[in-house]
């Protein structure tokens, strides 16, 4: 059995105890990933009215999520994690089911790394990415498609992917950014 075996079954009861919200929350296990690109767009819009920095913050955010996500596809593959309804054939399940890997959860990976990357551009909307995040994380477990640690390792690796690619390309980026601030394609970061 998986580690938190039984918060993921609490929670599965949850689900089946509370039909109200099954709806709201299997359409935010599917389609919430799509708030995501909103969030991203937000980031661009305000860090325009800011630093070079800001604005270079904000277009790392999309490729720190691509990178999260295509590192995570590789773990995933190679700890080929079944997913709940796999084993357990008599849960509430609220998507579609896959035959992809469990651990850890794409939805999770990169809403962690947008969260965690939208942090650095601006920090109210670093909270509400976060919020967003752990709403979409739970959302995935409540519905079936994860186990808690799935989405735990997803929201905790696509962070850290995050913070990485700040780390190493916000000075170049800037960099960057700065030239272009005077260059026909400057609406781009102002």
């Amino acid at each position: 059995m998986p580690p938190l075996n039984g918060l993921f079954l609490s929670i599965n009861q949850l689900a089946i105890n509370t039909p109200w919200l099954n709806a709201p929350m299997a359409d935010t296990a599917k389609y919430g990933i799509l708030i995501f690109a909103v969030l991203i767009v937000l980031g661009w819009w305000i860090a325009r009215k800011q630093s070079a920095l800001a604005v270079a913050s904000a277009l790392i955010v999309p490729l720190g999520a691509v990178i999260a996500y295509v590192v995570q596809q590789l773990i995933d593959n190679g700890v080929n994690e079944a997913r709940p309804y796999s084993i357990h054939a008599d849960i509430l399940v609220l998507v579609s089911r896959t035959t992809d890997p469990s651990f850890p959860s794409d939805h999770a990976c990169a809403a962690g790394a947008i969260a965690a990357g939208l942090f650095f551009v601006n920090r109210k909307l670093g909270i509400v990415a976060t919020l967003c995040a752990l709403v979409l994380a739970f959302s995935r477990v409540y519905s079936g498609a994860h186990w808690p640690l799935d989405v735990i390792a997803g929201l905790a690796f696509g962070a850290a992917i995050a913070i990485a690619a700040m780390l190493f390309l916000r000075k170049p980026v800037t960099a960057l950014v700065e030239k272009l601030r005077t260059s026909p394609v400057r609406w781009v970061v102002q």
